[in-house]
């Protein structure tokens, strides 16, 4: 235990990491965990509110992602991976926490209308599936997170907890939990390579952290940006320029390609491929470093790790509890 500032970031298991959850919030968890206590949230839990019938998935995208964020460079020694079904307290702190939030304010949580609508679930979702936003906000309140790095679609969740941890505050007059503040990352939302809709795997449209060389340029050959000729003027900031300001390493060389781009005669494909060079540039000792990391050693690491989790979620529960006049031994 310190003093120190905390995090708690995460990501429900529905597979790989990709560079979506690169630049909206796995670089900030690396930058921030030398100075922060930090937290990261495997919601293997959460993945069940619509892959209920997959649980044999569900197991191996969570040592997957564990795999993506030690190859990026999280190192285990100073962040705590919490995968989420192996800490009680985050389950009853739920339950608790949902006492406080009406249940029509968690169906204006714009995140989760927004999943309704993306995942085509109309009215057949499970119960458990709004309940899951109740559960976010015991996933951060169960660290006494002081900082969310999260994506900025990830936004309402933050704030539904800042409202769940002033009011809790409010009605058992206890300060059990700081109020978050969340932490977006560098760009807010990174298109897929449909051009379109957020990168995700459920698109079919992502580039993953562990894709090969010759994935990352067929991937971004496919790049959608409408443009009909390499004669025509070009619009500076569409999707291509999205990523080429997020991943080529040079702002000049940027804003040199922009202006061609923009004058017309330059055609999309050769800038394609040097960004695709750079993100190969950027991913490839990520490759190298996932392979040192076998599914004996992640499940080990989960286990040291749990140990850590459950002390502090469990002294967060204990508090509670107190607070709500509900510890009777």
């Amino acid at each position: 235990m310190t003093t120190r500032p905390r995090i708690l970031t995460g990501d429900t298991p529905t597979g790989r990491l990709h560079l979506g959850h690169y630049v909206g919030s796995l670089e900030n968890r690396i930058r921030l965990q030398r100075d922060h206590d930090c937290y990261i949230l495997i919601a293997n839990v959460h993945a069940f509110t619509t892959r209920a019938q997959q649980p044999e998935d569900v197991r191996r995208d969570t040592i997957e992602i564990v795999r993506d964020q030690l190859a990026a460079g999280v190192d285990p020694s100073l962040a705590t991976f919490v995968v989420q079904s192996e800490i009680p307290a985050i389950a009853e702190l739920t339950f608790l926490l949902a006492m406080l939030i009406p249940f029509s304010r968690v169906m204006r949580n714009p995140t989760l209308k927004a999943e309704i609508t993306s995942k085509q679930l109309g009215d057949h979702y499970s119960f458990g599936f709004p309940l899951y936003a109740v559960g976010q906000c015991a996933d951060i309140l169960a660290f006494r997170a002081d900082l969310v790095p999260v994506g900025e679609d990830q936004a309402a969740h933050v704030e539904m907890t800042r409202e769940v941890a002033r009011r809790f505050a409010q009605v058992y007059g206890a300060e059990v939990f700081p109020v978050p503040e969340p932490l977006f990352g560098r760009v807010a939302r990174l298109p897929g390579i449909d051009g379109v809709e957020k990168m995700s795997k459920s698109r079919g449209n992502a580039i993953y952290l562990s894709d090969s060389t010759d994935e990352i340029r067929r991937k971004m050959a496919r790049l959608y940006t409408g443009r009909q000729s390499a004669d025509e003027p070009g619009d500076p900031d569409n999707v291509l320029f999205q990523y080429a300001r997020a991943f080529l390493p040079d702002p000049a060389r940027v804003e040199e390609l922009a202006a061609g781009y923009a004058r017309g005669g330059m055609g999309d494909a050769p800038i394609k491929r040097e960004v695709a060079d750079a993100i190969d540039a950027l991913v490839a000792p990520m490759r190298e470093r996932r392979a040192r990391f076998t599914d004996d050693a992640v499940l080990d690491l989960l286990r040291e790790h749990a140990r850590r989790a459950n002390a502090v979620a469990g002294e967060t529960l204990a508090r509670v509890k107190d607070a709500m006049h509900l510890t009777f031994a």
